[in-house]
């Protein structure tokens, strides 16, 4: 086992144990609930704390294991969802104190899957207002900070879930991503983070580019929470079919693969040459494993961004603007100003905005379809103070930060972010893996290859 705690063990080391009685949910549960108060003053990476309802789980998982009668793999396992995922009688605000609550009657699909599979859920976990920073800094919460050093930000907006895997609140963790919200905490805490191909996992409001995946310490943990959160549901109207995956990564290799290596974004924050030379050594990994690994072009461009951050501001201004005057006031206020921005688009710009959605969506297919996987940086920078709301502090520069992740959102794509090195002042960076569309069993095994093939100073470095 990798740690004397069980509250820090993978998701495959718990469920190995709870098969032969070694531990039961009951104890697991025990001690994550001991980090859970000594890590959460600091990190505050929870919205709310279920503590009764993850307690009665936990027995009735421990007595089905007594039985010998698992639901499967995750009966017993503890697990957190972001705080936009709806759970029956559980408020949602969406992170913003200015929101008015909604109180979902039924949970999301992918929260039924998970109480099917009994799943331990602790609660749930922060976000910024609406999702639309790049931070854990949201006016509802408060500040999330990261566990590897509370000085610095831990990506966002599914920031809670990243700071919950990083401090090991157990071993599975559930973002939402659109650009990059799942895959920004996974570079900057050193996770593995998984971006879904959009439509493989149910949601029930689904959206332009959001898909819900998992965040986790292990490979084998995202491959083993998608095989039960990518179950289907009939109320995601933009779901994929049905489909029998294999989401185990025994035997991955990376033999053979024309991997794209993808070092210049083309538009938005220039990348950090640290950064940049992080993903070339990851790049060289591969091609020692035996995949032929070649340059791409950037096809990104400075109108592509533009056009995604004006969408963006109006979708959210058209929250903003129907809140009465005291409302709006709890706002936080780098996201009412940045929304405010869009207030004076009319029908003709938001149109010409979408259709640059879509020409950045067909390019990004075009660039990256003669590839298995591409291989890239996950943002420009390394971890910025956790008090900034985006990567460059208050000023308004739009969405020059996910040059990187955001195409892939729009196109549909898989790709997940793993640690990959380290700056010299300790900041985790990992590097991006993107594959073939639908092809989120490749992206994860190539995940897994590269977790083991890596070398011994690119491990990440989880607090005990």
């Amino acid at each position: 086992m990798t740690a004397t705690d069980p509250g820090r063990w993978s998701a495959t080391e718990l469920a190995a144990a709870f098969a032969t009685r070694a531990l039961s949910p009951v104890e697991v549960l025990d001690a994550v609930e001991h980090r859970i108060d000594r890590f959460e003053p600091v990190i505050n990476a929870l919205s709310d704390r279920d503590v009764d309802g993850s307690a009665r789980a936990a027995r009735a998982a421990e007595e089905r294991h007594r039985r010998g009668e698992a639901l499967g793999p995750l009966d017993g396992i503890p697990v957190t969802v972001k705080a936009n995922l709806a759970r029956a009688g559980v408020a949602m605000r969406s992170g913003c104190a200015g929101a008015t609550a909604v109180m979902p009657t039924r949970d999301a699909p992918l929260v039924e899957r998970l109480r099917e599979a009994g799943a331990v859920i602790l609660g749930g976990t922060t976000m910024p207002d609406w999702g639309m920073l790049s931070s854990g800094v949201s006016s509802l919460h408060g500040i999330t900070r990261s566990p590897l050093d509370p000085e610095l930000t831990t990506g966002g907006s599914s920031a809670g879930a990243g700071a919950a895997a990083a401090a090991a609140y157990g071993p599975l963790h559930v973002g939402t991503d659109i650009g990059g919200s799942i895959r920004l905490p996974g570079t900057w805490l050193g996770l593995v983070a998984h971006k879904p191909s959009f439509g493989r996992v149910p949601l029930e409001l689904p959206y332009l580019g959001r898909v819900a995946g998992p965040l986790t310490r292990t490979a084998a943990d995202a491959g083993l929470l998608m095989s039960v959160i990518s179950r289907s549901d009939v109320r995601d109207w933009s779901a994929l079919p049905p489909a029998e995956l294999d989401w185990s990564l025994a035997g991955a290799t990376v033999a053979g693969l024309r991997v794209g290596l993808w070092l210049d974004a083309g538009a938005g924050m220039p990348c950090d040459p640290a950064v940049r030379e992080i993903a070339e050594a990851a790049g060289r990994v591969f091609a020692d494993g035996g995949a032929h690994v070649e340059g791409i072009e950037p096809w990104l461009t400075p109108e592509m961004l533009r056009d995604i951050d004006l969408f963006w501001r109006v979708r959210t201004w058209s929250d903003v603007e129907v809140m009465s005057v005291e409302n709006r006031a709890l706002v936080l206020p780098f996201v009412r100003r940045w929304a405010e921005a869009g207030s004076g688009a009319s029908g003709v710009d938001v149109l010409r905005a979408y259709q640059g959605i879509l020409a950045m969506r067909g390019a990004t297919v075009a660039a990256t379809a003669g590839y298995d996987v591409v291989l890239s940086p996950v943002a420009p920078v390394a971890a910025f103070p956790a008090h900034w709301p985006m990567p460059w502090g208050e000023g308004d520069e739009g969405m020059a930060h996910i040059g990187f992740t955001v195409p892939f959102s729009m196109s549909g794509q898989p790709a997940c972010s793993i640690n990959a090195g380290f700056l010299p002042d300790g900041r985790a960076v990992g590097v991006q893996i993107a594959g073939r569309r639908f092809d989120d069993v490749g992206v994860l095994r190539a995940t897994g290859w590269f977790e083991v093939a890596r070398g011994d100073d690119s491990h990440p470095r989880w607090p005990a």
